[in-house]
């Protein structure tokens, strides 16, 4: 079957698991090219020399003080305006040459676009629908009310009528829509073989993805304990406090030897530590309430703490917490990718039997 994948570069979240979707269906015999903006274009490219790899523009938000600049991600968006529109004759070169059966969207506008236009099947697979398909059972703040309408709003609109929604989450409150199945994260391979390795070392991981936030490093310096920062885009040891540049070898491994992990309420590294038993202090971005759903979760689970703002005492009461989070890492289960791996084989089998699914 010849699919088209759509892949946003917001994060790098959204790559990292549809490598590993990709890798998948390229291995069952699949013809199959992706359209993709920002970082993750490079990074797909880098991954699939053999695969048609088409770069369109896409929008980034904008983030200061952690916290999302709504403001100044409406300009961002602005001035790339007229690049968005030559994302359309990309794809009408794509019809014209390739013309896919199947489109999959991992939360991307424009494959989906493709698929109505055409009336082709689609295939969602992210974790945002869960905010519009799902009855969250968590007590939400009452700050956060109308952040949570906007984002259900936004989700909601965002890829309305798929033929189905593969949602993956570690959490499974009840599904209020039809055509709807929830599935454990997807984990790239780098995070599948250091199960085996995994130890409670005595070092804090320590992932933060804006530079802007000036007050982290001080923070920490003040602490006991150590801690080693990835996303600050430099090496430099400062004290109990290491500074790390990318490296996915060494940040799987200190991952996996972490004693426990501090980070935004991103769902990505937020799967990839309770896959791998690590607690988790989670301080999700102001204006990202699915970042926030993730936090409440992960707390109403008892697998680390949600905080609004990051301090030392919060960063020293999470510590002292951490191994009666540990041992209720015990008890999560998951069995790699197969669920959902498998489910999607399934999907597609039945769209080329049947044409479409109903």
């Amino acid at each position: 079957m010849r699919i088209l994948y759509g892949v946003p570069g917001e994060g790098m979240g959204h790559a990292t698991r549809s490598k590993v979707i990709l890798s998948h269906l390229v291995a069952r015999g699949h013809e199959i090219e992706v359209i993709v903006s920002g970082r993750a274009h490079a990074f797909l490219t880098h991954a699939f020399p053999e695969l048609q790899i088409h770069e369109i523009e896409g929008l980034n938000m904008v983030y200061e003080d952690n916290r999302v600049r709504k403001s100044k991600t409406f300009v961002a968006l602005l001035k790339k305006l007229p690049r968005i529109a030559e994302n359309f004759e990309t794809l009408t070169a794509l019809s014209e040459r390739f013309r896919p059966d199947l489109v999959v969207s991992d939360f991307e506008s424009l494959a989906y676009f493709f698929s109505k236009e055409r009336e082709l099947p689609v295939l969602s697979i992210d974790n945002m629908q869960i905010l519009n398909r799902c009855e969250l059972e968590i007590e939400i703040p009452e700050e956060e009310h109308s952040s949570w309408a906007l984002a259900k709003s936004i989700v909601k609109a965002k890829l309305p009528h798929c033929d189905h929604y593969l949602v993956t989450t570690f959490f499974y409150p009840a599904v209020r829509k039809a055509r709807t199945s929830l599935y454990p994260p997807i984990l790239r391979d780098a995070i599948l073989q250091a199960k085996d390795s995994v130890q409670r070392g005595d070092h804090v991981l320590v992932y933060q993805t804006s530079d802007t936030f000036t007050e982290l490093v001080p923070t920490l310096r003040s602490l006991p304990g150590k801690f080693l920062v990835y996303g600050l885009k430099r090496d430099e040891v400062l004290g109990n406090v290491t500074l790390k540049g990318f490296s996915e070898e060494g940040f799987v491994k200190d991952l996996a030897t972490a004693r426990a992990v501090i980070a935004g309420g991103g769902f990505s590294l937020m799967g990839e530590a309770i896959y791998l038993g690590k607690p988790m202090l989670a301080v999700p971005l102001r204006g990202q309430f699915e970042q926030t759903a993730n936090a409440l979760y992960l707390q109403k689970l008892g697998y680390g703490e949600f905080h609004r703002d990051l301090s030392g005492e919060a960063i020293v009461r999470f510590l002292q917490q951490s191994d009666r989070y540990a041992d209720n890492l015990k008890n999560y289960r998951q069995e790699g990718n197969l669920l959902i791996l498998e489910a999607l084989d399934r999907l597609i089998q039945e769209i080329q039997m049947r044409g479409r699914l109903v």
